[in-house]
């Protein structure tokens, strides 16, 4: 069986400044784009049976530098909705709400269409996710790869470790950076976490 390759997106202006950003498409920086040209290292020579990307440009972005050139974007890997807290730091949050946590309370309600995601929420469509990426796996013919972004990969990656949604928060990603989940023993386990070359 294959490996899971996670990808996150390289660096923006916002990942740089701390603001959530779930919908807000922005681009790469030049460092981002430099970011996800030296990913094409760990990529060269693998064969995917299945690649796939968030539909947003910094990670059709990323995948195209990296060397992705049959990645599909796929809207299951979008970021978390962050609702009221698109374009927030945590810092102007803990301003109004000293204790809020993402990872156990969610997000408030934002503008019409991003009502924001809870981590169940987030979870169950991480675990959507991860059926396509076993139906592509179980076909034999090489590894999946995912092109995404922190949040989202940290809870799908909790999920295929067996986990609840908030035990994403264990798992640090930052941008521009490939994890690789496996198997040992018919267990799911990682195998790398946020590499960089």
């Amino acid at each position: 069986m294959g490996d899971l390759l996670l990808v996150r997106h390289g660096e923006t202006e916002w990942s740089v400044s701390g603001r959530h950003t779930s919908w807000t498409d922005l681009p790469l920086t030049h460092h981002g784009e430099e970011q996800a040209k030296s990913l094409a290292a760990f990529l060269t020579g693998r064969t995917f049976a299945l690649e796939l990307t968030s539909p947003l440009t910094r990670a059709i972005r990323t995948a195209e530098l990296a060397g992705l050139s049959g990645a599909v974007p796929d809207p299951g890997l979008q970021e978390w909705d962050y609702g009221a807290y698109e374009g927030v730091t945590t810092a102007v949050i803990h301003r109004t709400r000293p204790d809020w946590d993402l990872w156990r309370h969610g997000v408030p309600p934002g503008p019409d269409g991003h009502p924001g995601e809870s981590p169940a929420e987030i979870g169950r469509r991480a675990d959507r996710v991860l059926s396509r990426v076993d139906a592509a796996l179980a076909t034999g013919t090489g590894d999946v790869v995912l092109v995404a972004h922190a949040h989202f990969l940290r809870v799908l990656a909790a999920r295929r470790l067996g986990l609840p949604p908030a035990d994403g928060r264990l798992f640090q990603l930052a941008t521009g950076t490939l994890s690789r989940l496996s198997t040992e023993h018919g267990r799911s386990v990682i195998a790398e976490w946020n590499t960089r070359p």
